[in-house]
């Protein structure tokens, strides 16, 4: 989507702001608004896109909480420098021995261990706009399943707001240092069948919303639970992918 082009004003608030969010972030990483850049105004956005100056303030505020930009008092909103990443420190699939199973397991654990706490904290800190930001991803990820398209930075977007509203950065920093590589969704064969992305993409949507809702609901251990199922399920729908993977090769 072009930042230039007209939202679609007939599906819903939120999902304008999912829209309009999306149409920056994009127009950032593809260079359009450059590290130091200013983003147009509040009221240029708003006749640009044809939306409300309350669904361009919560954009932009998903845009500052994922780090993206920073409002400078009487200036406007600049566009941030992304952060460094040190060579050696991301892990990826391709630094992921294949015929090991319990090399990706490893990991997951490790992830599992951070975010479980990471989703409790959330529930117990997270500030109203905190709040807002991860439905606001929960809803972009829904929107992707509904549209059919990959999920898989929408859902590594939901994580990092539900690290950023423990409001300690740790937990987003070593989120971010992992990596997106670690979301199931982009390691899904483009061969499974429908019904089997259907089941898969229904499950998704299902442990999502019971983590929302129980960060929503100020559910310490709710949240925590949730997070659990979610990522154990991550782990057991890893060790399926990569057994047949390693099967397929023999």
């Amino acid at each position: 989507m072009s930042v230039e082009t007209k939202l679609d004003t007939g599906r819903g608030s939120r999902t304008l702001v999912s829209q309009l969010g999306d149409a920056l972030r994009q127009a950032i990483i593809a260079g359009q608004f450059p590290p130091g850049s200013r983003l147009p105004s509040e009221a240029q956005l708003t006749e640009t896109h044809g939306v409300s100056r309350t669904v361009v303030r919560e954009a932009i505020a998903a845009l500052r909480a994922d780090r993206l930009v920073e409002a400078r008092q009487g200036a406007g909103v600049f566009v941030l420098e992304p952060p460094a990443a040190s060579q050696g420190t991301m892990l990826s699939l391709s630094n992921i021995d294949l015929a090991r199973v319990s090399s990706m397991v490893e990991l997951l654990e490790l992830r599992t261990a951070v975010e479980v706490e990471a989703a409790g904290l959330a529930a117990l800190r997270r500030s109203p706009a905190q709040e807002e930001v991860i439905l606001d991803r929960h809803y972009a990820i829904r929107a992707c399943l509904e549209a059919s398209l990959p999920t898989s930075e929408a859902d590594f977007a939901l994580h990092l707001a539900i690290a950023e509203a423990t409001n300690n950065p740790r937990f987003r920093e070593f989120l971010t240092m992992i990596g997106r590589s670690l979301i199931p969704r982009a390691a899904l064969r483009s061969d499974d069948s429908e019904n089997d992305q259907s089941a898969y993409i229904s499950l998704l949507d299902e442990e999502h919303n019971a983590i929302v809702v129980a960060i929503s609901e100020g559910d310490e251990e709710g949240a925590r639970e949730a997070m659990r199922r979610h990522l154990r399920g991550s782990q057991l729908r890893y060790r399926t992918l990569l057994r047949e993977m390693r099967q397929s090769v023999r």
